[in-house]
């Protein structure tokens, strides 16, 4: 009786704990541009300088650069891949806001943060005969990214250090141009004219001049962003509506809900008591493994929830395997312990061995991956993760309290006939 007690209790306040927490988990699962709506953004992309050639290696780089770029600034688990010889494009979820013009306002501030570093120059008037600053002396694709810092100069000033990629490029630069300002300029507008004091040989600047920490990182952001090896045009913006994505995520949720309703049945029906069992640890998993995204702030989006039923299926499996090697052993005569100890036994090997196979295909898709073949990958790693703990460990604890306990000791409730039952 006290084994039984301790299985209620078990499940009672583990169903307690999920009802109480569930609510903030899903209105706290950040959605993606396929079930919320945002922007898609196509780029085309040319080289910064003329004669230059768009190579497979530097679209490539400038695709992970927007990515890290979106990532660094709050974006919601952008998708970025590259099309054709010279083409990338960018898909990012955005609350759209309810009027157009809260949705233009957001769309259009996405696409300032996304195309401002190609624009990106450090200029010189050396042979301008207006005065103008005519002469490009700096790329931003010149700087390394992510080298601009702000630090804390003299006097309590705020300054900016960076660095460059090449450092003769720099001191090339820096020596005819001492004593004179090197301008920088974002998409045409001067944003700082820092006067060049000495001639820099090791590859690092600093800029002085800032009034105030949050204009030092300002600047410090630009040249951050700045760090493209293409520049890009964009050729077309497109909004994609909430009410599309929303569409999609109520028929995923009726898909979702409709199958899990008739694999809990069909696991009742064909194996009765392990089945229930793995039917109460399905519901932990799907639990646990929105705790888990939860937790990681991770967005959700239509390929991880396909990751997120594949690993449903795969801890259902897990539950068969484990499920069918506890009725062989007791269709070969066996007590219902002794049945329950080498059915575990037998089935967690088979069941281990397939998860690190499916493990080592998802890192595989998680390293080498882009955009939404690393998100299906994530998900389906931390399903692996998860369903070891909750279908291969928990319904083993489960089962043991109830086989112990002398109430459950009948074939019948393991769905073996007596028939079926061969003598030792």
């Amino acid at each position: 009786m006290k084994r039984i007690v301790a299985f209620v209790l078990v499940v009672l306040v583990g169903f307690a704990v999920m009802g109480v927490f569930t609510p903030g988990l899903l209105n706290g699962t950040k959605l993606g541009l396929d079930l919320k709506g945002g922007v898609e953004i196509l780029y085309e992309a040319h080289p910064l300088t003329e004669g230059g050639t768009v190579t497979k290696e530097s679209l490539t780089r400038t695709a992970m650069s927007l990515e890290e770029r979106a990532n660094r600034n709050g974006v919601a688990e952008p998708e970025v891949t590259t099309e054709g010889s010279n083409r990338i494009r960018l898909k990012i979820a955005v609350s759209t806001g309810e009027t157009a013009k809260e949705r233009d306002e957001a769309i259009q501030k996405i696409r300032d943060l996304m195309k401002r570093p190609a624009e990106l120059q450090f200029r010189s008037s050396v042979g301008c005969e207006d005065g103008s600053y005519c002469n490009v002396e700096l790329y931003g694709s010149d700087f390394k990214e992510g080298a601009a810092k702000v630090e804390m100069g003299d006097l309590n000033s705020y300054m900016v250090r960076i660095e460059v990629k090449d450092k003769r490029k720099l001191a090339d630069a820096s020596s005819k141009l001492v004593g004179k300002q090197l301008a920088i300029f974002l998409d045409d507008q001067l944003q700082s004219a820092p006067v060049v004091q000495q001639a820099l040989t090791d590859g690092t600047a600093v800029i002085t001049g800032q009034d105030s920490r949050q204009e030092a990182q300002e600047l410090a952001d630009i040249i951050n962003l700045g760090a493209l090896p293409l520049k890009l045009t964009e050729k077309y913006t497109q909004s994609v509506g909430a009410t599309l994505g929303q569409k999609a995520l109520e028929d995923t949720l009726f898909a979702g809900l409709l199958a899990s309703v008739l694999i809990l049945a069909f696991m009742v029906f064909m194996y009765r008591l392990p089945g229930f069992v793995g039917s109460l640890c399905l519901i932990v998993f799907v639990w646990m493994l929105l705790g888990v995204l939860y937790l990681m702030n991770a967005t959700l989006t239509l390929p991880g929830i396909a990751a997120f039923v594949l690993g449903v299926g795969i801890a259902v499996d897990a539950n068969i395997i484990t499920a069918e090697r506890i009725m062989e052993e007791l269709r070969s005569g066996k007590s219902i312990a002794s049945s329950l100890r080498a059915g575990a036994k037998n089935s967690f090997r088979t069941i281990i061995d397939a998860h690190l196979t499916s493990a080592i295909a998802g890192f595989v898709l998680l390293f080498m991956g882009h955009g939404i073949v690393k998100s299906f990958a994530i998900v389906f790693l931390w399903s692996i993760a998860v369903n070891i703990i909750t279908n291969v460990f928990l319904p083993r604890y489960l089962l043991n309290l109830l086989v112990k306990s002398s109430y459950f000791t009948k074939p019948k409730y393991y769905n073996v006939k007596e028939s079926e039952i061969n003598a030792l």
